[in-house]
């Protein structure tokens, strides 16, 4: 089991969600690899707490897709596999262009104004090296199109499907090597919704996409 994190005691949040985001955080960044067995008491006692909260987050990991339930055998950590990223991606580009077409059609001004912003930091956090500040600033991008599009139960389906994308968007943004390209799709989403051209931000969304689904698949099958 790798030994590189730690539970991270937050006062405002929960026993259970503070294990929940530390045994995530560990998955996405490697610390628990891929096929690992995650072990109630090793993990309970390496973070210090009782097997309750940590059986509560693998439940909860369980429903991201991060962990996997295997009779007579317990838990493990899931494998990155090229079938689970195309599932979720297909269903990912699906729900954002319908996203980015409502977006045409009802952002306001000052969403724009925010769009440009979450944009610019985006840019300016690329230079850090924190891969999961990247994929935060990433992620308030694309928020921003969601919000805009008004809808509570599309904002709520993409929002459930985030977690299981979040494992294939870091796994995209340490291929350094993609972030002009990454930029300039960022950049021609904004420019299409404001003008309102509904084709033009469909067909640049479901190619954004696209590009990261040929880019993990091809760091997939390097790894074979």
């Amino acid at each position: 089991m790798g030994t590189d994190f730690e539970v991270k005691m937050d006062e405002y949040l929960p026993l259970r969600d503070v294990v929940f985001n530390t045994l995530r955080q560990a998955i996405l960044r490697g610390e628990l690899k891929p096929g690992e067995r995650l072990m109630e008491i090793q993990l309970a006692n390496k973070l210090g707490v009782s097997r309750t909260p940590i059986r509560e987050a693998i439940r909860k990991l369980e429903l991201e897709g991060l962990v996997l339930m295997i009779p007579r055998k317990g838990a493990e950590v899931a494998e990155i596999t090229e079938k689970n990223l195309r599932d979720v991606l297909e269903v990912r580009c699906a729900l954002e262009e319908l996203a980015v077409q409502l977006a045409c059609d009802r952002i306001d001004e000052e969403g724009i104004q925010e769009l440009h912003r979450a944009s610019e930091e985006f840019c300016n956090v690329l230079d850090s090296d924190d891969i999961t500040r990247i994929a935060e600033a990433d992620v308030a991008f694309h928020d921003v199109i969601f919000a805009a599009t008004d809808n509570r139960r599309l904002i709520q389906l993409l929002n459930n499907l985030r977690e299981q994308m979040y494992r294939y968007r870091i796994e995209y943004l340490k291929k350094k090597e993609c972030y002009p390209q990454l930029l300039e799709e960022h950049k021609a989403i904004i420019e299409a919704i404001e003008s309102r051209d509904k084709e033009k931000a469909t067909g640049i969304t479901g190619q954004h996409i696209n590009n990261q689904v040929d880019t993990v698949v091809g760091t997939l099958r390097n790894k074979e």
